[in-house]
């Protein structure tokens, strides 16, 4: 952490808690509590100055920010008719309208992290799921509750059964791996008992463009894990594209349609707003984040380091070497630049120490406990 007694900290979050992300494939099927996976942003860093709103524009030059607030008070318009942006996985199409204010910093860090990546398919945000916030968990939930209630009713036949009942997800890996294999956990205990006579209906097929599941993974694990799935009755379909997401069914190039009743869309990570709206700095080609050096300050377009600004987790990736986009590297990172804020705060200089990054190992739920 850094240290409040040397320097102010002024923290801007659309949210008042921060979602631990991994937890919420486990908070989707009622494993784990929704609260679990939230640490309040308040509680967390109490002596800080805490701003509810998106940060919009940054001005190097003037060392301003200029934010809009997230709050969803009457006395802010909304583009869509009054309705609260849906998650932190939306891309601000929903974003409140509201007066807008500028933060003067001395020194910045850039922790905004990424949005979910649609690679621009037709469809994919009006239709599906995403998993990266805690109200997308808690949609799902009830969406897969909806779903056996409607399968219930006495007016569905087998057939519109199993098309409601079809659950699919896109991306194989980590995310989309463990929301497929706690929501078999659910199907077999829970709902078992709830709906014994539709759970032999429900099917869940994971589809991904990768020739296999979980591609950052030794290949013995690999085939453990997907020769697992293939026993729990889990579909696993790679090397499949899709091509467009309707409303209850998707195109699928290799498949033609597929009817669904829940789709799960976990394909990765795209450039949070603010980001693509940074000219000044250096990006990565592949990802769009912003590039920095080995002690994690940005470079802008020509070539100069920029010692006062820092980014970190999904919003950077390190020239020197690419790290996965996992809680543990930007854990990792934060300690780091809180160390060297600190250090300048106390009127020394940051260290020249490079940031290293220490493995301390990946997980993948399986299911099953």
């Amino acid at each position: 952490m850094t240290n409040s007694d040397l320097f102010p900290v002024t923290l801007i979050s659309a949210n008042t808690y921060f979602a631990f992300t991994p937890l919420l494939a486990s908070c989707a099927v009622g494993t784990l509590e929704y609260r679990t996976a939230l640490e309040s942003v308040r509680a967390f860093a109490p002596e800080a100055h805490t701003y509810l709103a998106w940060c919009d524009n940054i001005n190097f030059q003037k060392k301003e920010l200029t934010c809009t607030p997230s709050t969803s008070l009457s006395l802010h318009e909304n583009k869509q008719g009054g309705k609260e942006p849906s998650s932190l996985s939306d891309d601000r199409g929903n974003a409140i309208v509201g007066p807008k204010f500028v933060l003067n910093y001395d020194r910045l860090v850039i922790a905004v992290g990424a949005y979910a990546q649609t690679f621009g398919i037709p469809g994919v945000k009006e239709n599906a799921q995403f998993l990266k916030d805690v109200r997308d968990a808690r949609a799902i939930r009830t969406r897969i509750l909806e779903l056996f209630g409607e399968a219930n009713l006495p007016i569905m036949s087998d057939a519109e059964r199993r098309k409601l009942l079809h659950f699919c997800v896109v991306g194989g890996g980590p995310t989309g791996v463990e929301f497929a294999a706690e929501l078999h956990d659910l199907l077999a205990t829970d709902l078992t008992r709830a709906f014994p006579h539709l759970t032999p209906m429900a099917r869940i097929t994971l589809y991904d463009v990768a020739p296999q599941i979980l591609g950052s993974f030794d290949q013995e694990l690999v085939k453990y894990a997907t020769d697992r799935f293939r026993r729990n009755g889990i579909t696993i379909k790679a090397e499949h594209h899709v091509e467009r997401v309707n409303k209850g069914s998707m195109i699928v190039k290799e498949d033609g349609e597929v009817p669904f009743g829940l789709l799960v869309w976990s394909t990765g990570l795209a450039a949070n707003p603010l980001i693509n709206s940074i000219k000044e700095l250096t990006k990565d080609g592949k990802t769009g984040s912003l590039l920095v050096n080995d002690r994690l300050n940005v470079i802008r377009d020509d070539g100069q380091v920029m010692e006062d600004i820092w980014a970190i987790g999904d919003a950077a990736v390190c020239e020197k070497e690419r790290l996965p986009a996992t809680a543990q590297v930007a854990y990792q990172e934060a300690k780091y630049v809180a160390k060297q804020l600190n250090a300048i705060a106390k009127g020394g200089q940051p260290s020249n120490a490079a940031f290293e990054f220490k493995n301390l190992g990946t997980l993948a739920y399986l299911g099953d406990w």
